[in-house]
Formats: C-alpha cells, sequence, structure tokens
C-alpha cells in the first residue's frame, strides 16, 4: 500500500498526512512516471487529432505525478525532515529526466505541432487558446526543435540545473541553522524590549541553554535584535554573519552561483538566445529587458535623491546621540527606530499588543468575506503535516466549496527561511474532471512565549496580508485547465494580488476589524493608525533603492556573460557600489543566499515586486474612490484578476478592471516620492 497512489476518502479528498510514509515517496514517483509515459504514448498514436485528444490529454497526461511532486516539494520546503532531504536529489533528478523525456519528444511534439498549425479552425474558447500557445511555446522553449545532439545537451545541463538549484537551497537553510549567538551576561540585553529578551529565553531553553538568550538568523530573532541591541559589537556581528550567509565555509554558495548562471547562460544560447534574460522576459509583461531597465531607471531617477537625504537624517541622528560620524549597516535597523521616535513619536513595539496573531487571521477572513463573500471554517479532523498548522475549509456566499486553506506560522529548524504560499493540488481539470485547490501559506513570524501569545509586528501583519493574498489567487481560480488556474500567469503579474491586499493594513476601516489591545480588547486609537499610515511614507526612499538595487543586479547576473565573472561578492560589490549608502561596503554578498533568483522562480524576474507595487497602488487607488470594501470594485477585481489566473492576457485582464493601463504615478504618489 502506496497513499500517495491512492484516492483520499477524506472530505474533499483532503491528503492524509499521517498515512504518507517517507519512504513511499521514490516508489510513488516511479509509478506515477509510469502512469504518465503510458498516457503521453497514447497521445502520441492518437490518429484523430484535436485540441482535446491532444492538448487537453498532454495537460492531464501526469496528474497523479503532478500531486506526488506537488506534496513532495510543499513539505520539502516547510518541513523538511532528514529524509525528506536525503531523497531530494533522486527525486529531483528522476522527475528532471521525466521532464526532458516528454518536453524533447519529437513525435509528441508533431502532435502537438499539428494541432497549433490549426488553431484558427478549432472553434477555441479563450482559455484554449491561451491553454495551446503556452503548451505549444513551452515545447519550443524547452528544446523541441534542437537536434538530437542538442537535445542531450539541453537534457543535460536541466539535470544539473535542477541538482544545483536543491543544493543552493539546503546551503541557505543549513547555513542559517548553524549561526547562533548566544548571551549570557544580561547587561548585553539593555534596550530590549521583555518580549524580545522572553523570546530569546524561550529559544536558548528550546536548546538546552540554561541561563542564556539565543539569537540567530531567523527574521523573528535577527531583525528585533538588530533594532534594540545597543551593543555595536554584537550588532556587528550578527550583521557580519547575516551579510555572509553562505558565502563561504561548509554551506558556500559562491561556486553554486557560478554554475547555475553558466548553465543558464549556455541553455539560453543553445534556445537562441541572446541570454537569460532574454529567454525569461519573453514571456513576461514587460518583454524584453530594455523595458525593464527603462522602469527600473524611472523609479531610480524618482528615488535616488531623496534617498540619500533620508540616510543623510539618519547619519546625522547617530552622530548628535554618540558624537561618532562613521555609519554602517549594523546602526541602520536601531537608528532608524530611534529617527521613527523623534520625527514621528512612534514605535513598532507598541503596535505589537494589537496584532495578536488570531485577531490577525481572523481579520483577514472577515475582510475577504467583506470583499468576496468567503467564508473560512475552521477543521480540526483534517490531516495536517505539523502541529503548527491549521487547516481551514472555504465556502462562498451561497456554501459551495472553494478550497482547503493551510496556515503555518512558526520557525522551526526544517523550515526554508521567508514566506510563501503555495498548493498542495491545484485547481483545474485533472483525474478526468475540475477539482478545487488545496493552498498553503508559510511564514516565519515570532512565535508564543510562556507569557504572551504571538504578537506580530507591522512587517509580519504585511506578510500575512501579502500571503494572503496569493491565497486567494489561488483558492478563487475558476480556470478549467489547472496550467493557467491561480498563481499561473505571466511573473510580473503574480505579485498584484498579493500586494494589493496589504493596502487594506493602512485603512482605519480595516484597523478597527481586529487590531485590538490582546489584554484589554481595546481597538488601536486613532493615532496609532495615523502613525502607520505616516510610517508608509517614512525613509521609503531608501527602501526603494534597496529594491531597486537587488531587481538591478538580478538582471545584470543574467545579462552578463558568466565567464567573465572571477569572484561572485566582487561582481556583487561592483554592481551594488553605485546603490551603497553607507560608510564602507558591504561585507560577503547577498547572491550565495538570494533563494528567490538562484533556487525560486525570480530569475530575471526581481523586478516584478516594484512592477506589481505601480500595478496595485493604481488598482487600490479605484477601491480608494469607491470605497475599501465597495462590492462593485471587489467584484470586478475578483472577476477580472483573482479568477481569470493566467487564462488570457493580463494587460488585458487589468484593463477590464481598472478602464486602463496602469499609471506608476500612484506608486509614486503614494511612496511620497513625488
Amino acid at each position: 500500500m502506496n497513499y500517495l497512489l491512492e484516492n483520499s476518502t477524506l472530505d474533499f479528498e483532503a491528503i492524509d498526512f499521517n498515512k504518507i510514509n517517507e519512504n513511499d515517496y521514490i516508489p510513488a514517483l516511479d509509478a506515477a512516471i509510469k502512469e504518465a509515459k503510458l498516457n503521453i504514448e497514447k497521445i502520441k498514436n492518437e490518429t484523430m487529432v484535436s485540441f482535446e485528444s491532444v492538448i487537453e490529454a498532454e495537460e492531464t497526461a501526469a496528474d497523479r505525478l503532478d500531486y506526488v511532486a506537488e506534496v513532495f516539494y510543499a513539505l520539502y520546503s516547510a518541513h523538511c525532515t532528514d529524509k525528506l532531504s536525503e531523497i531530494a536529489p533522486e527525486f529531483n533528478e528522476k522527475l528532471t529526466n521525466y521532464s526532458s523525456d516528454v518536453s524533447l519528444d519529437s513525435k509528441l511534439f508533431e502532435k502537438i505541432k499539428e494541432v497549433y498549425e490549426q488553431k484558427e479552425s478549432l472553434n477555441l474558447t479563450p482559455e484554449q487558446k491561451v491553454v495551446l500557445e503556452n503548451t505549444y511555446s513551452s515545447y519550443t522553449r524547452n528544446g523541441a526543435l534542437l537536434s538530437e545532439d542538442d537535445k542531450l545537451t539541453l537534457r543535460n545541463i536541466d539535470q544539473e540545473l535542477s541538482q544545483l538549484n536543491l543544493k543552493f537551497s539546503e546551503n541557505i537553510r543549513n547555513a542559517t541553522n548553524s549561526f547562533e549567538l548566544k548571551i549570557e551576561n544580561e547587561k548585553e540585553l539593555a534596550g530590549m524590549p521583555d518580549s524580545v529578551i522572553e523570546a530569546a529565553s524561550m529559544r536558548a531553553s528550546e536548546k538546552g541553554h540554561e541561563n542564556s538568550w539565543l539569537f540567530t538568523l531567523d527574521f523573528p530573532s535577527y531583525l528585533p535584535f538588530m533594532q534594540y541591541c545597543q551593543n555595536r559589537e554584537l550588532r556587528q556581528k550578527m550583521q557580519t554573519a547575516a551579510s555572509t550567509k553562505a558565502c563561504g565555509g561548509e554551506f558556500d554558495n559562491t561556486g553554486n552561483v557560478k554554475e547555475i548562471l553558466s548553465l543558464r547562460q549556455r541553455r539560453a544560447k543553445l534556445l537562441g538566445y541572446k541570454n537569460h534574460a532574454d529567454f525569461v522576459l519573453e514571456k513576461r509583461m514587460a518583454k524584453k529587458a530594455e523595458t525593464v531597465l527603462a522602469f527600473l531607471d524611472e523609479i531610480l531617477e524618482k528615488s535616488h535623491a531623496k534617498a540619500h537625504e533620508e540616510f543623510k537624517r539618519l547619519k546625522g541622528l547617530r552622530k548628535e546621540m554618540t558624537g561618532e560620524a562613521n555609519f554602517e549597516r549594523c546602526d541602520a535597523a536601531m537608528y532608524t527606530e530611534f529617527l521613527k521616535k523623534k520625527e514621528l513619536n512612534f514605535d513598532d513595539e507598541v503596535l505589537k499588543p494589537y496584532f495578536q496573531i488570531e485577531n490577525v487571521i481572523e481579520g483577514v477572513f472577515t475582510i475577504a468575506k467583506k470583499l468576496y463573500q468567503l467564508e473560512f471554517i475552521k477543521r480540526d479532523d483534517l490531516p495536517k503535516y505539523h502541529e503548527d498548522v491549521t487547516v481551514y475549509e472555504v465556502r462562498d456566499i451561497d456554501q459551495n466549496y472553494v478550497g482547503l486553506f493551510y496556515t503555518d506560522f512558526y520557525p522551526r529548524e526544517q523550515k526554508r527561511p521567508g514566506a510563501w504560499m503555495t498548493t498542495f493540488r491545484n485547481a483545474g481539470l485533472q483525474f478526468g474532471e475540475v477539482k478545487r485547490p488545496f493552498v498553503s501559506i508559510v511564514c516565519n513570524f515570532t512565535k508564543p512565549t510562556k507569557t504572551k501569545p504571538s504578537l506580530l509586528t507591522l512587517d509580519e501583519v504585511l506578510t500575512l496580508f501579502h500571503e494572503f493574498g496569493h491565497a486567494l489567487h489561488g483558492l478563487l481560480a475558476k480556470s478549467k485547465y489547472k496550467s493557467v488556474a491561480g498563481t499561473n500567469v505571466h511573473w510580473d503579474f503574480v505579485e498584484l494580488p498579493s500586494q494589493i491586499m496589504e493596502n487594506w493594513v493602512m485603512e482605519k476601516e480595516c484597523l478597527d476589524i481586529f487590531a485590538k489591545d490582546y489584554q484589554t480588547g481595546e481597538l488601536i486609537p486613532a493615532n496609532l493608525i495615523e502613525k502607520i499610515q505616516e510610517s508608509r511614507k517614512f525613509l521609503e526612499a531608501m527602501a526603494t533603492l534597496r529594491q531597486l538595487s537587488f531587481a538591478y543586479l538580478d538582471m545584470s547576473w543574467h545579462s552578463i556573460d558568466p565567464e567573465k565573472i572571477d569572484d561572485v561578492i566582487e561582481y556583487e560589490n561592483s554592481i551594488m557600489k553605485k546603490f551603497n549608502l553607507y560608510d564602507s561596503e558591504s561585507e560577503g554578498a547577498m547572491s550565495p543566499a538570494f533563494g528567490h533568483i538562484f533556487a525560486g522562480g525570480y530569475a530575471a524576474g526581481y523586478y516584478s515586486y516594484k512592477w506589481a507595487e505601480v500595478l496595485d497602488a493604481d488598482a487600490f487607488e479605484l477601491f480608494l474612490e469607491k470605497g475599501i470594501f465597495n462590492q462593485e470594485v471587489a467584484k470586478s477585481f475578483k472577476e477580472n484578476i483573482l479568477e481569470k489566473g493566467g487564462s488570457e492576457d493580463p494587460s488585458v485582464l487589468y484593463r477590464q478592471f481598472r478602464g486602463s493601463d496602469p499609471k506608476p504615478e500612484a506608486l509614486l504618489k503614494r511612496a511620497g516620492l513625488i
């Protein structure tokens, strides 16, 4: 018996994680690959060629394989046990080989091409036209037109890249977990809030360190340490650990960066592209590198001078307080807090009592109900993969089942850093019928302590709303075909549903729903809401410059000939130099830990965060004009953006919602840059 090969008998076909044996993954993968290949053979032998017999059949040929892979990779990121880590290379290799077998199959491609050449006479729906176009281009972009020798080369490149991406992620997780800063002298905790000290004490106890306090590179530990630790030497130690993560030693990723870039470049050239950026951008809203760089340059022009002015204020404050003019990265978080107190009379720490995680979750559910008439019903009876996970059944206003929603909020060693949305099952046609999705959001938030519940920072609240926006995109999918359902959209469009959700956090009408003191139940006072709104523009030019630097770095990595790069750290510093505000260059580099572009889907696409900010700022202006819970606007956003997924061109979908193309001025105005 292999549970991964069985159909679930639970409500909604929910996954019974308790029945998954980790030894079953490889046998399940082998069986699913065998089944998928048999389905592919049927397509190749099809005599009556049609959209249904070829394209739709290809879309659903690997249903069981997709399911096994989605479960494996979701858990590999969220709860990577030693066993999952051990079998991941073999799992990756087998899956990559299967993908190459299919994408490079000449006979299969001929069937797809035959349908593609008849597309004008097939009377297809708009969604079917997109699926056909995507299927055909996916094969051509993955080597279907290459010679047999070049196909073999491409196959080897893809296999190497697959393993390198895996190794890159492993190194980041291991490098993050390997660093600990143990404090044994209580005087060195001066300036830290009680909640931060208690969390550090609990962390130390969990690791067997009594009468001490432990800080790590996990964000809920790292950030408050940098904000409040008055010992500059310790802040520098923590900063150095963060900025040199995976830059050397046992978990060094610098060599992996060079190899990944080299293989991506070889792959792009083999397929007829100048570089990896050109290959990627062909299937983005931006279309070409020139468009991306022009967009980034426009934002940079508006933010560069103001960022220097903001930094001058920070640096001046440190000199005023200490008499020292030198200002380094280890000073940034602390003096940002000091400056915020001075100029806005505001401290992020005072917000935390109003952001108990349970209240924030109920708040975001209430907002989803007000906007999209969704109901989230906690299901303690459905299995979960870890005790921190909560499962919800989602229904619409007519009590129709929408999907399952999983939340996983706290850090642990088996979880990779950061926050993300993923699926255990996508929406769309599979196993002979259109299925509803299983969606999950995974974060690394502040954990509860012995005396306090989990109290989130404002940034963590924004992150929760952001990932929930992705989840809505996945849950509300109404496309028939899973390849264009939910978040399967152009990569520079995928952040719109997530980033627009962050806007509600800034509105009193929204905060009054869930922001209440966890002890007294009193609503967050109006003056604090005003401070939250003011803080949105606080040092925003510096934050913009930072994001732009990541986007420029990403574009540079994927546009340059990798053979010209001798040293990864030196090259990164040469690119980042013009964005540096501090009195010295950064130690190490971020690239060896830049999982988004070297182990995720953002290669030559990190600009999409800023690109989507233009979309979300412009889109939310319509909500502000009509009312942030206006049903007409919400219905239009739901029907044109959230439900459609990638079933139509994103530019068309956006115009259908907004009535016009997005205007960068909305973002610049919101950020206080104009």
